[in-house]
């Protein structure tokens, strides 16, 4: 489990694997998701392709919102979702763990609100306590 979550970080940190060059934003979650110790479904509306900002924007997102989940959720399961809808893309990664993620208390979130930021997008974090914590990021796609 350490190791995949070491992992989890590089890619979150900078690092993007060929394969989201090569085939795109949906197969590279999926291969993502299948490196997360806990349960991840992706689903997206279709395979289609972003500009490149958008793909590298969008799964540096994922990939750390997956990491932050398997190291401090105490989650059974995460649900990745992407759609495109009036030029936006729309991810939600949603999990069932304990929630109470703090904005304020380390540079995990905050970085991911940069990173949607930085092209134009947006993140918003809803964590109560005890209910889970769900991401939402809108980055234009056209």
């Amino acid at each position: 489990m350490k190791a995949g979550l070491a992992e989890l970080r590089t890619l979150a940190r900078g690092l993007h694997p060929a394969l989201l060059a090569e085939s795109g934003l949906k197969a590279a979650l999926v291969t993502l998701a299948n490196r997360v110790p806990i349960i991840t479904t992706v689903r997206a509306d279709s395979d289609g392709r972003y500009p490149e900002q958008v793909e590298v924007t969008a799964y540096y997102i994922v990939a750390e919102a997956l990491a932050n989940a398997a190291k401090h959720s105490g989650a059974s399961a995460i649900d990745v979702r992407i759609e495109e809808s009036g030029g936006r893309l729309r991810i939600e990664i949603a999990d069932d763990g304990v929630g109470g993620a703090d904005l304020t208390r380390g540079s995990g979130l905050i970085g991911l609100q940069d990173r949607a930021s930085a092209i134009g997008g947006s993140l918003a974090v809803d964590c109560p306590a005890g209910a889970g914590t769900v991401i939402r990021a809108e980055l234009p796609c056209e």
